[in-house]
């Protein structure tokens, strides 16, 4: 069987600059929550800078991760000190009226890149909830996406 983690991205839509007074004390917790999960069980890797941005667009924060498993990911955005950040999203950004956030598997080993995270989040966009692009709504395993054809 096939070893595999759990990619995520999620992008959120920003109030102002980084340097702007309302994204001070979101930018001031940014160093505190990456350390937090760095260290959480089935933390894998995260997106440290963006090489390539495919989203064309500056004023969008870009979160990429992997994960050994959906509970680690699951467990550490809900469960953590994470939430107290998250619960506060609104004083930094906007609402986005799309889908703006996508998981999918990956084999064990491999780092993903913006370009090929922005078309799992495309095809979730277009396609819905599937093994092979997904939110926390779903439960799929990675033996789902065996059984799936991509259209």
């Amino acid at each position: 069987m096939k070893e595999f983690h759990l990619a995520q991205l999620n992008i959120a839509k920003m109030l102002a600059t980084k340097e702007d007074p309302i994204m001070q004390d979101f930018v001031n917790n940014l160093d505190r929550i990456n350390s937090l999960a760095d260290k959480s069980v089935g933390f894998v890797w995260r997106m440290i800078e963006e090489i390539e941005n495919p989203f064309n667009d500056d004023s969008l924060l870009i979160n990429m991760s992997v994960w050994e498993d959906l509970d680690s990911l699951f467990s550490f955005t809900y469960n953590s000190d994470h939430v107290q950040i998250f619960k506060r999203k609104k004083e930094w950004f906007s609402k986005i009226d799309t889908m703006h956030m996508v998981s999918w598997y990956i084999h064990k080993g491999h780092l993903p890149t913006l370009i090929e995270a922005k078309k799992r989040l495309d095809y979730l966009i277009v396609h819905g909830e599937t093994p092979y692009a997904f939110s926390f709504k779903s439960k799929f395993t990675p033996q789902d996406l065996d059984n799936y054809n991509i259209h």
